[in-house]
């Protein structure tokens, strides 16, 4: 069964913010990589809501995108939130 997906203001704020930073120092088709990674994940998490780890976050999960970058989700009944993205080269920053 399908998860419905649906993607907090957060999450795309920090999707962003991330997309600009690699546009700006690794050019466009990094950038690009990226977001179909992202997007990958995304996909993925529709079908198998599971395949990221528990968080110590009660009800929060994450899966990694990349070395540098965790994606936090929950899920609710037959949907999937995804709730933000986090650099994990940073630190003391909330997620």
């Amino acid at each position: 069964m399908a998860h419905e997906i649906i993607i907090n203001k957060r999450f795309t704020t920090k999707l962003l913010q991330v997309l600009d930073y690699l546009e700006a120092e690794w050019g466009k088709e990094v950038a690009l990589a990226f977001l179909a990674k992202v997007y990958s994940r995304i996909y993925a998490l529709q079908s198998h809501p599971y395949i990221g780890s528990e968080t110590d976050i009660k009800g929060t999960r994450s899966t990694v995108i990349t070395k540098q970058n965790r994606m936090y989700y929950r899920i609710v009944k037959n949907k999937v939130v995804i709730l933000s993205l986090y650099d994990t080269r940073r630190r003391n920053r909330k997620k």
